[in-house]
């Protein structure tokens, strides 16, 4: 497999452009699909405690026989644990059922505005701590919008080294990702494909057929070119190694700015809008 390059953040670390994503994979298939994944030269792995894998994914990195410091491992905060104490006592039990020593990265899985008063500023604080204690490498976010940010740039001292959220061809999401940009925060885009809804449309078939590749690997070089990191999540061999087969080709600005122009905005959001997201699990 081609070399993966490295995105730099804004504390100082590095973090593989490309990942391997376990979300709705079963704990039964995870072990597997990540061994996999490691097998062909990933070094990303984008879990979550509300995923339920989180064991699965370290029982993989223990056993792969890939050095810990070789990988980089992103978790995330459960939604019903926002509460500074609560908040590390997530980080903690991630961090058990993971077992692998350490957590890479460490993000607020949604900001949830509409719970615990509102308070994500103080949840954020928490994090910090975490870092600031040497308990996790850095910390970051996941499904803020722009008035979330802005609140933590306001509020709190620390800036977030990346924000995960949704982006695909058919939601740019770029009022999010510019003020990433103008903020040094790197974007994460999660359903980088539209679970699959863009793999058939026009435009990209069409320039998948011109640069002999497959749909997704022309979706996800168009997210690589855009400076985003991206994270496919699939359980079959050929498809895992398929996702990483995208750093020897190149899309040209016109195929560019095709893909770019099938943005449908708001009509285009396949997952939930962070702004009224309240879910917590039972």
């Amino acid at each position: 497999m081609t070399s993966i390059p490295d995105i730099s953040l804004n504390d100082g670390t590095s973090i593989p452009q490309l990942g391997f994503g376990v979300f709705q994979i079963p704990p039964a298939e995870t072990k597997a699909a990540v061994l996999t994944a490691l097998e062909l030269g990933y070094r990303h792995i984008d879990t979550a405690e509300m995923y339920g894998n989180e064991k699965e994914v370290g029982q993989a990195i223990r056993e792969s026989g890939v050095p810990r410091d070789d990988i980089y491992v992103t978790t995330k905060l459960n939604n019903g644990f926002h509460e500074p104490d609560k908040a590390r006592e997530a980080y903690q039990l991630s961090l058990d059922d993971l077992d692998i020593g350490y957590l890479d990265l460490f993000l607020i899985h949604w900001p949830l505005p509409t719970l615990y008063g509102g308070d994500y500023p103080t949840t954020w604080n928490a994090l910090a701590q975490f870092k600031s204690e040497g308990l996790v490498k850095s910390v970051g976010v996941s499904n803020f919008q722009v008035d979330h940010l802005e609140r933590l740039a306001a509020e709190t001292d620390l800036v977030p080294v990346v924000n995960q959220i949704e982006v695909h061809p058919y939601f740019a999401n770029a009022a999010v990702r510019d003020y990433g940009t103008e903020h040094s925060i790197a974007t994460e885009a999660w359903s980088p494909i539209a679970q699959g809804a863009v793999l058939d449309d026009q435009v990209i078939t069409e320039i998948a057929g011109r640069v002999g590749r497959t749909t997704a690997q022309v979706v996800l070089r168009w997210h690589i070119q855009l400076g985003h990191i991206v994270f496919p999540k699939s359980v079959s061999e050929k498809r895992i190694a398929e996702n990483a087969d995208i750093f020897d080709f190149e899309l040209d600005a016109e195929s560019m700015a095709a893909i770019s122009g099938l943005d449908r905005g708001e009509d285009g959001r396949r997952g939930p809008n962070p702004s009224v997201f309240d879910w917590i699990p039972g």
